[in-house]
């Protein structure tokens, strides 16, 4: 997925459009709710016909918590760190810029800056994967706050956290392309 590609920004469909779309069309336009990882969309097309979001959302994320440990942890490496090197570059997709956005991310101060990169690191190295949370759901403080607590967790237990934060974030991203045709 380029940067400039969004899971949000595609058309917004319906769960019975979606299930009439041949493979490579769900793939492509579904693709990118996880980041970097299409791959994702291409293992639930199988799992079709979708009866609802909640449904086509729990075979994506069934895709991953399939996976083994490592590979589980390859999926995570693909996500940007919080306001790290590939937001400094303006090279994060656009669904991440705007998350990231959203809780004044993009416009820290130094101090922030140089806060959130110790963290960053500090918790790559206790863990082997990016600090991942849905940024939407929380302030600035808490993500800091949620930093120091995760940092200190279990690895298997942060990796589950962290799975379960990509659920909130392609939950999110899902809905906001896909309804269930309830909509006007």
């Amino acid at each position: 997925m380029s940067p400039s590609t969004s899971a949000t920004n595609a058309p917004s469909l319906d769960v019975q459009a979606v299930n009439a779309l041949d493979r490579e069309e769900f793939v492509r336009l579904l693709g990118p709710v996880f980041e970097h990882s299409s791959w994702v969309a291409a293992g639930a097309v199988t799992a079709r016909p979708f009866d609802s979001v909640p449904s086509l959302h729990r075979a994506m994320i069934d895709v991953v918590r399939r996976l083994p440990r490592t590979e589980q942890i390859d999926f995570l490496c693909a996500h940007p760190e919080l306001a790290g090197k590939e937001a400094q570059s303006g090279i994060m997709t656009s669904d991440s810029t705007t998350e990231q956005a959203s809780a004044g991310l993009d416009a820290l101060a130094p101090d922030e800056l140089a806060l959130i990169t110790r963290l960053n690191d500090a918790y790559r190295e206790r863990h082997g994967f990016p600090f991942i949370i849905c940024v939407p759901l929380y302030s600035k403080q808490e993500i800091l706050d949620e930093f120091r607590r995760r940092t200190a967790l279990d690895t298997e237990a942060e990796l589950s956290e962290a799975i379960e934060q990509i659920t909130a974030i392609t939950g999110r991203r899902l809905r906001a392309l896909v309804h269930d045709g309830t909509r006007a």
